[in-house]
């Protein structure tokens, strides 16, 4: 019984990584309807970032407050720049930019900081918190900043004029437009929270898994099928998501199928949502006149 508790709370603190990574892609999706195949390498270069200025010598907060700034703008630049020159392209454009892009953090990571793997601090103490034996004190902070970046975007999109705006303009853009809303500017916004929420998951997982340019590569794959198991146009499913799927990769890993496959519980549920549910458990199902 132990062992299976055991199990289930690793989920869980897994389970949290990808619901900041699926967040973050539910964001982007919602702003512009296109699913950011680049977000993970996204978040490891700003990680990357991160670890720079901790090396130089600046206090942890300090670098994590500077990464999350530093991302926001990235994304914002990255959607003025790349993404906005092609919003009226085809679908298979916008994936091969992505794709494009993906690849450029991912090789440009290496070519800056090397291949070798590097630690990565962690902000909370090593000794377990509450005299638990289950999850690491990183582990039950790693959840602690998700569910506080959740609570965040809620009250934002929810009670400021601004979020209410973003809003407006991901439903319908026409209408946002009519009202004064500048709608290119608010994805653009759009882009650059998603940015930064992707940091902060970059930033929880590299003292798990360590520093390296292909740390998020499996890390994506699980934050798709989260996005997709709760709703991709939905930020609270994406959540529940992440940690359905963490959980059921550590226990369908360790009582069924293995550690060796246990990336493929990601595909199967992507494959198994897609075909049965394409809206996810907690998204909307739209239905067009045709």
């Amino acid at each position: 019984m132990d062992a299976f508790i055991a199990q289930v709370l690793s989920g869980l603190v897994t389970g949290g990584i990808y619901a900041s990574v699926a967040l973050a892609l539910v964001m982007i999706y919602q702003a512009t309807h296109l699913v950011n195949f680049a977000q993970g390498e996204l978040a490891m270069f700003c990680t990357y970032l991160a670890w720079t200025m901790l090396d130089a010598g600046f206090p942890y907060w300090a670098a994590f407050a500077a990464t999350i700034a530093l991302a926001f703008v990235c994304g914002v630049v990255i959607e003025r720049v790349v993404i906005r020159p092609i919003g009226e392209s085809s679908v298979l454009a916008v994936v091969v930019v992505f794709i494009g892009l993906l690849v450029i953090f991912n090789s440009l990571a290496g070519w800056i900081f090397t291949y070798t793997v590097k630690p990565f601090p962690s902000p909370f103490p090593a000794e377990p918190l509450f005299g638990n034996h289950y999850v690491s004190s990183h582990g039950i902070g790693a959840i602690g900043v998700t569910l506080v970046v959740l609570a965040l975007l809620y009250a934002f999109f929810r009670f400021t004029s601004l979020g209410l705006a973003m809003r407006a303009a991901a439903q319908n853009p026409v209408s946002a437009r009519l009202v004064g809303i500048r709608v290119g500017w608010t994805r653009a916004l759009g882009w650059g929270l998603a940015a930064a929420v992707g940091s902060i998951a970059g930033m929880m997982v590299a003292p798990t898994v360590y520093l390296d340019p292909n740390m998020m590569a499996g890390i994506l794959l699980y934050a798709f099928a989260a996005a997709l198991v709760g709703g991709i146009d939905n930020p609270w499913g994406a959540v529940a998501g992440g940690f359905l799927v963490g959980v059921l990769e550590n226990l369908l890993g360790a009582y069924v199928i293995g550690t060796e496959l246990k990336l493929t519980v990601a595909l199967v549920l992507i494959v198994g949502v897609l075909v049965i549910r394409p809206s996810g458990l907690f998204g909307r199902v739209t239905v067009k006149r045709v």
